[in-house]
């Protein structure tokens, strides 16, 4: 249970007007707060119309009351909701006279963090309350509802679960090693270790899809001036965002815009041609793209395919070792089919060979649209899913290399510790009744 007792009060509705607006409260003060507030005597789960008065009795606003009595509320304790009109100084009111009858106000997060730490939520259930507030695209909106159902936990569950049969088999083989079965040289464990490392390579592989969906790819389009960079942003973006001309160097600034690709957050960011340039405005402006190119997950070079000769991307040492796709631009201007064997060739003016080029960004990342199976995820998750794979891969090796069991068992409690850190769920090293639990060893 959380140790700090104090009721917390926040407006629960997003900053500006609206028709309706929430205030929250939560602690063991927020039903009588609720009730001095409301003039009634609340009763869990009922709504009641109410008249919210202040110190003097004067009525602040008119609405409705509601009462979750902890622990069945979002964050375990009693919960009290206050829903009235969105007004910006009404909320404020309600909230400084809920102030002055004992609460305080609530930090950045802190209602979901008493849901984790009153075990209604676990860690990555916290996380995907944020991810869906920040969701993109409908896609990652349905990734984060998933893991907040518990879908991503459920899996990490099932993978500690194998873990922790896993720990029990080769703890049995150290504790008893006068038993007549050697556990550590039957197959059936070496068999389960390699079925593990499959499942968590998969789970990696959701994870990763769902890390996409989160963060989405930051795309730079790059090129040379009067190549059609602005153009191709406009197309992809299905807007006029960026100003075109036939003027070389009419960019001069970042622009940005997020795009829905099949579900994938697309963020591209167009930038000022890269030339040689004695304009001290665009010199600003080139130099802010080598820095944008230099944060990109991928960059799009753009290549005037009406030009002779082509440019050539090696001139352009900023681009050295990057992520890249030439994309050859100006196709509608050629009498035949262009040779693009190294790129991809399409025409930014009217939409021919866009829909390849948004193919090939979604291979970029290897995402495939499968909605029915990605959770959101961050990259500490992967992280935590990597470094539990290399402990539980490493324990491999110390078991067919040297039959050793104690090296095994120390990098199974590895992976265990890091798949806890992706929940939240850090658990004692007590394996005793599960041991005792899952075998028939009392001789």
């Amino acid at each position: 249970m959380v140790l700090d007792q104090d009721t917390i009060v926040a407006i629960a509705t997003p900053p500006g007007k609206g028709g309706v607006g929430v205030i929250r409260l939560s602690g063991s003060r927020a039903k009588d707060i609720g009730e001095k507030i409301s003039g009634l005597v609340l009763k869990p789960r009922i709504a009641m119309y109410a008249l919210f008065k202040d110190h003097e009795e004067e009525t602040i606003d008119t609405g409705l009351v509601l009462f979750f009595s902890g622990p069945k509320s979002f964050t375990g304790e009693d919960v009290v909701e206050l829903q009235g009109h969105g007004g910006p100084v009404i909320l404020d009111m309600m909230v400084r006279r809920a102030i002055e009858l004992g609460a305080r106000p609530a930090r950045a997060g802190e209602f979901s963090e008493r849901a984790f730490l009153n075990d209604k939520i676990d860690l990555a259930q916290a996380e995907a309350i944020a991810d869906l507030i920040d969701s993109s695209t409908s896609e990652a909106a349905k990734g984060a509802v998933r893991s907040l159902q518990g879908e991503f936990s459920n899996k990490i569950n099932e993978l500690l679960k194998e873990l922790i049969y896993l720990r029990m088999y080769v703890e049995a083989a150290i504790d008893f090693p006068d038993e007549e079965i050697d556990f550590l040289a039957d197959d059936k464990i070496r068999n389960s270790i390699e079925a593990l490392l499959i499942s968590l390579k998969r789970t990696i592989a959701q994870a990763g899809q769902g890390a996409i969906l989160r963060n989405g790819l930051r795309l730079v389009i790059a090129g040379r001036p009067n190549a059609g960079k602005s153009s191709l942003l406009n197309a992809l973006a299905g807007q006029e965002t960026a100003i075109v001309t036939e003027v070389a160097g009419t960019t001069r600034d970042i622009v940005n815009e997020t795009i829905d690709i099949d579900g994938l957050p697309v963020h591209i960011i167009d930038t000022a041609g890269l030339r040689n340039s004695s304009d001290r405005v665009e010199k600003i402006g080139i130099e802010r793209a080598r820095v944008a190119i230099k944060d990109a997950d991928h960059v799009l070079f753009l290549i005037d395919a009406s030009e002779s000769p082509l440019t050539d991307v090696s001139e352009f040492p900023e681009l050295e070792g990057l992520s890249l796709t030439k994309v050859f631009n100006k196709k509608d201007l050629l009498d035949e089919d262009f040779p693009h064997s190294d790129g991809i060739a399409i025409s930014a003016k009217n939409g021919d060979g866009l829909n390849q080029l948004k193919d090939c960004i979604k291979d970029i990342v290897g995402y495939s649209q499968n909605s029915e199976s990605i959770f959101t995820a961050r990259r500490r998750h992967i992280s935590s899913l990597s470094d539990a794979m290399d402990s539980v891969e490493r324990g491999l090796r110390q078991l067919k290399e040297y039959n050793a069991g104690e090296l095994l068992a120390d990098e199974l409690l590895q992976a265990q510790n890091s798949l806890n850190q992706i929940t939240g769920e850090f658990s004692s090293d007590d394996l005793l009744g599960e041991i005792f639990g899952g075998f028939c060893i009392g001789k």
